[in-house]
């Protein structure tokens, strides 16, 4: 067993003061030296054209290129650099997860199942100043990428991997779900942004409202289905041609929650299904890259989530007491993972 953390960081300020405040509290940090030793290796597979990053943050969402210029201010980056690491446009790593997600009346619990060494340890509650933005809560990827979260008008999101085969121009899936949580209100309207937005790989985009409205959007660098649905994992159900060819990991736990859902499953059935090992569904296939570090769980109607590292009771936290200016109490949580893995974030 090894416990590890995540960081939890508030800001309430404009996008660029929150990329300064990020890049500070990055830079003499285990996670930026790694991300420093990793990117000559990145460099080699693909490169972004700034103008071409300027056009789509400038379409989509401005306010994440000030940002940029923020975060490229406070590492003492250039702007081509900051947005060849950071932006999320056309970036390229491994990925080989898993992740499952379930969606109820009122909730969205999802799992992150990866390899360690890829985590980052932070957890942000963001208020933006621009009124044009939403705040909202949830784990970072790739610094300004978002893992799975919730916007202050109850919109939820989470994302299961599909594959990157054959990548086209166009955001990874933290970056989308980032732009999706800070400009949409509805599954309605972020139904409408994922069908817009390019896609640089694909993923299954799980969405929940305020209103219990749920979806699943394919979304895949050729295009994009919808279909009603309360649950995911790793393969698509309408864009079958875009799937792997392995997916019997993905099946089976599809077909366990699958064994397990009701219409009136609550939260706390939610985030039992996905993180108790009886169900099989949780993973501990570390080295595999398909273990599972945390699970998520956001109830939009109540702006309040849960969240735990590994396998364990959650932690509550009330997002819509922060929102009207109460602090947190508590600046980490924490957690055991059954690995022996090295978790670069940590300083190991």
């Amino acid at each position: 067993m090894k416990q590890i953390h995540s960081n939890v960081l508030t800001y309430r300020g404009s996008h660029y003061e929150f990329g300064v405040m990020q890049g500070e509290r990055l830079k003499n940090t285990p996670l930026y030296a790694y991300q420093q030793k990793q990117k000559e290796r990145n460099r080699r597979r693909f490169t972004v054209d700034s103008a071409d990053a300027f056009r789509m943050f400038r379409s989509y969402h401005p306010g994440i290129y000030e940002e940029l210029t923020g975060l490229s201010d406070a590492l003492g980056l250039s702007i081509d650099e900051t947005l060849m690491d950071y932006s999320g446009f056309q970036q390229e790593w491994r990925i080989n997860s898993g992740c499952s997600i379930v969606a109820g009346n009122d909730f969205l619990a999802r799992n992150y199942d990866y390899h360690p060494k890829t985590y980052e340890g932070r957890f942000l509650l963001y208020q933006p100043s621009e009124q044009e933005y939403f705040a909202t809560i949830g784990p970072t990827q790739r610094i300004l990428g978002r893992i799975d979260g919730m916007n202050e008008k109850g919109l939820t999101i989470g994302y299961n991997f599909v594959h990157q085969r054959f990548p086209e121009e166009g955001f990874i899936c933290n970056m989308l779900s980032r732009i999706i949580l800070e400009t949409c209100s509805t599954t309605e309207e972020a139904i409408e942004k994922l069908t817009e937005m390019p896609h640089r790989h694909s993923f299954n985009y799980v969405i929940n409202d305020a209103a219990g409205v749920r979806r699943v959007v394919e979304g895949s660098p050729r295009g994009t289905a919808v279909r009603e649905a309360s649950f995911s994992t790793n393969h698509f159900e309408v864009l079958t041609k875009e799937n792997r060819h392995h997916l019997v990991d993905s099946k089976r736990r599809f077909d366990n929650i699958h064994k397990h859902y009701t219409e009136n499953i609550n939260a706390a059935e939610g985030f039992s299904l996905l993180n108790d090992p009886q169900h099989d569904v949780f993973s501990d296939q570390y080295r595999n890259w398909g273990g599972t570090i945390h699970t998520s769980v956001y109830k939009p109607k109540e702006l309040r989530m849960e969240f735990a590292i590994g396998n364990q009771q959650p932690t509550e936290v009330d997002f819509g007491s922060w929102l009207k200016g109460e602090e947190l109490s508590f600046s980490q949580f924490t957690g055991d993972l059954d690995t022996d893995v090295r978790i670069p974030y940590m300083g190991e």
